[in-house]
C-alpha cells in the first residue's frame, strides 16, 4: 500500500512516511524517498483544499506587503507561508481556516510586521495567543493544523523574541529550554519510534505560558 495514500487520515500517513524511514536507517536513499514521498502528499493536500490555500496566501499576501523594508521582514513570511502549505493536509475534513487559525498564523509573524519589537509586543503575542485559543474552543474548530500551528508559533516567536530583547542569560536559556528544546525533542522521538508522540497536555499551567508572561512583562517594564 502506498504510505502516502490520501485514504488515510494525516497522522495515519504521517507515521507511514515514518516507519518507512525508521526502517531505513536514515540512510540518505531513505532520507530522499521521505522528503518526496511527504513533499507530494503535502502538494495535494494543499490543492484539495483550494479556499485554505486561497485564504492562507491571501493573508500572507497582505503580510508580506506590511513587512517590506524590516528585517527578518518578507523571508520570514515567506517561510511562514511554506511552511503552512505543506501542512495544510493536518486540516484532515476541514477544507477551510478557521478564525482561530488565522489568528496563530498572524502571532507566528509578528517579528516580521511593524510593532513586532516594540514595547507592547510581548503582550500582544500573549494576548493573540489566548483569543485563538478561546476562539477555537467556543467554534469548535480544534485540528490538528491548530494545534501544531500553535506550537511552532509559540517556539518561533518566543525563542526569537527573547533572544533579540532579554538581556538576562538565565532567561534567555530558560526560553530555548521551554520552545526550541520540546520541538527537538518531538522531532527525534517520531524518527526514534517512527511514528508522530502524542503531545503531552498537562491540565495546569504550563511552565512555557507562565514565561511568557514574564519575558513580556519584563520587556514592557523595561520600555
Amino acid at each position: 500500500m502506498d504510505p502516502v495514500s490520501e485514504t488515510v487520515d494525516s497522522r495515519a500517513a504521517t507515521n507511514a512516511l515514518l516507519a518507512a524511514l525508521r526502517e531505513g536507517r536514515l540512510a540518505p536513499d531513505a532520507v530522499a524517498r521521505f522528503l518526496g514521498h511527504a513533499a507530494h502528499r503535502s502538494l495535494r493536500q494543499a490543492v484539495r483544499r483550494p479556499w485554505a490555500l486561497a485564504e492562507l496566501t491571501a493573508l500572507h499576501g497582505v503580510l508580506y506587503a506590511l513587512a517590506a523594508g524590516r528585517r527578518p521582514g518578507r523571508c520570514w513570511v515567506a517561510t511562514g507561508w511554506g511552511l503552512a502549505v505543506v501542512h495544510l493536509g493536518l486540516l484532515e475534513h476541514r477544507t477551510r481556516l478557521s478564525a482561530a487559525d488565522l489568528v496563530t498564523l498572524v502571532r507566528a509573524n509578528l517579528p516580521a510586521l511593524p510593532g513586532g519589537s516594540g514595547r507592547y509586543s510581548g503582550v500582544l503575542a500573549v494576548g493573540l495567543d489566548y483569543a485563538d485559543g478561546r476562539l477555537a474552543r467556543r467554534q469548535g474548530t480544534t485540528s490538528p493544523f491548530g494545534d501544531y500551528a500553535d506550537t511552532f508559533a509559540d517556539a518561533a516567536f518566543w525563542v526569537w523574541f527573547t533572544l533579540r530583547h532579554e538581556p538576562s542569560r538565565t532567561v534567555r536559556t530558560a526560553a530555548v529550554a521551554a520552545w526550541a528544546l520540546p520541538v527537538v525533542a518531538v522531532t527525534g522521538v517520531a524518527l526514534r519510534r517512527g511514528a508522530m508522540p502524542e503531545r503531552p497536555r498537562p491540565a495546569l499551567l504550563r511552565p512555557a505560558a507562565a514565561l511568557q508572561i514574564v519575558v513580556a512583562v519584563r520587556h514592557l517594564v523595561r520600555g
